[in-house]
């Protein structure tokens, strides 16, 4: 039995699940997220719980199993809570400037500004040299945290370059010279 896959999900207060053949669908506070329903597992509204089970005790369907929990699970806190990413800027001459809910130009030792527009349902706010990604779903968070990470990922030697706020960065010793 899968460990995360056999908990049940609890519903706050707010959120709402519809469950048809093919999709699910949940609605809470902060919006409303869909997704496809994988065909060896059934989800179920159980009171205020949702619970997922496997049709079979094939390696897929285990697999499965515990997939289709945890995308659940962060359907239910996405619509309730959200998801946020923090990333730091560190370096001499770089900068970060808003340029509305959805674009940032940022300045990182190219010859030229860099300008990134987040896709729709991911917010970008800036403070000072750093910048917190926000939304309500944790895959298009992530994946737009790493996509702006990777336009300058910080180098060992001065520590320079786009970090997440919780990463360490192992630092390397320079040139010993004469």
């Amino acid at each position: 039995m899968s460990r995360i896959g056999k908990l049940p999900i609890a519903l706050p207060a707010g959120v709402t699940i519809t469950v048809e053949p093919d999709f699910i669908t949940v609605k809470g506070p902060k919006g409303e997220l869909k997704q496809f329903t994988l065909p060896e597992v059934d989800v179920k509204v159980d009171g205020d719980q949702i619970v997922v089970t496997r049709k079979s005790d094939e390696k897929i369907a285990k697999s499965r199993h515990g997939l289709m929990r945890s995308l659940l699970n962060n359907m239910v806190v996405g619509v309730s809570k959200g998801f946020e990413k923090k990333l730091e800027i560190n370096g001499v001459g770089f900068r970060l400037n808003s340029k509305g809910p959805q674009e940032i130009e940022m300045a990182l030792g190219f010859s030229h500004p860099v300008n990134y527009k987040a896709p729709a349902g991911v917010e970008l706010k800036v403070d000072k040299m750093n910048l917190t990604v926000s939304g309500i779903d944790k895959q298009q968070v992530g994946q737009t945290a790493a996509e702006i990470r990777a336009l300058k990922k910080p180098e060992p030697y001065k520590g320079k370059g786009i970090k997440y706020a919780d990463e360490t960065i192992l630092r390397k010793a320079g040139k010993a010279g004469k």
